[in-house]
């Protein structure tokens, strides 16, 4: 018991001690009195992320994205070398606040090689709050075939984040020769497009239903899909007799979302064709949603 007590007291110190420094750095911050080269109280804060307290640790975060990027070079440190997760973590969310170009190293070995998913993740998103400079290390993660599809879907999560920032880091790679790259590509220019309005973004994702790669057909269905961009739908219909099951498929789920009523006969003659019986649930809940969406249209007309 005596032990225990020991050990709360101790906790309760470190916890008191803690609220001290935080709350005297912002203060300092306040009366724009705190020196940003103190190299001792920036480890100090970045130390105290071991704070059991969650709301502790999200108001030091707070502070050091306030002090910004004199407080990189600790923040990296301690994301590279630090024996604890927690620490890991708040340092990484920190550098999202902060997005130092500086910082872009060591996020990518982090997201490539912590031990911890949660840094990972965490890392990545600082890439992505990052913006344009960190967008051409996250083009090579893709390119690199020794990355895992996780990594490379959180890579591509990234550079669609960035939007228009990196529009023309990602026009240079349409034409890459790895197939992940230009899906990546793809899915951050439906990003742009959903941004600028501009035809020209569309004409992109319209062009990328032809590609020789299955991967980057289906995702160009996929975003105009969720786009509902109309003027896709005749680049789509032929799609239903794609010799690729999955181009049929992503078609199909993309001529749905856009929801034309006059693709209904098309989808019902494609249907009496396909030779993948899997897919002819997808054909009907495709028909029987155009249908009530169409249904809805009707009635409202009456309103």
């Amino acid at each position: 018991m005596a032990n225990m007590s020991t050990d709360l007291t101790g906790e309760a110190a470190r916890q008191a001690a803690t609220d001290q420094l935080v709350q005297r750095v912002n203060e300092q911050i306040d009366l724009l009195s705190f020196d940003e080269s103190d190299q001792d109280t920036l480890r100090q804060l970045v130390e105290s992320f071991s704070d059991k307290r969650g709301m502790i640790r999200l108001r030091i975060a707070e502070t050091l994205g306030q002090i910004g990027e004199p407080a990189t070079p600790v923040l990296v440190n301690a994301l590279a070398n630090h024996p604890n997760e927690v620490v890991r973590r708040a340092c990484a969310k920190t550098l999202t606040l902060i997005a130092d170009p500086t910082a872009i190293p060591t996020l990518v070995n982090s997201f490539l090689n912590d031990s911890d998913t949660v840094v990972q993740g965490s890392s990545v998103g600082a890439l992505a709050r990052t913006g344009r400079p960190a967008a051409p290390e996250l083009l090579k993660i893709l390119e690199d075939p020794s990355h895992p599809e996780t990594i490379k879907g959180h890579a591509a999560w990234a550079l669609a984040f960035m939007g228009s920032e990196a529009k023309d880091l990602l026009l240079q790679t349409l034409n890459s020769e790895s197939e992940a790259v230009r899906a990546a590509v793809v899915g951050a220019i439906a990003k742009v497009a959903q941004e600028e309005g501009n035809p020209d973004n569309f004409d992109i994702l319209i062009n990328a239903l032809g590609d020789e790669a299955e991967v980057v057909r289906c995702e160009a269905a996929a975003v105009l899909g969720n786009l509902a961009y109309q003027p896709a739908i005749p680049t789509l219909l032929p799609l239903l007799n794609h010799a690729s099951p999955e181009t049929r498929k992503s078609a199909v789920l993309a001529i749905m979302k856009i929801g034309q009523t006059n693709t209904i006969e098309a989808l019902q003659t494609a249907m009496t064709k396909e030779t993948d019986h899997s897919l002819n649930p997808i054909f009907n809940l495709a028909i029987s949603q155009i249908q009530k969406k169409s249904t809805a249209a009707n009635n409202d007309d009456w309103d």
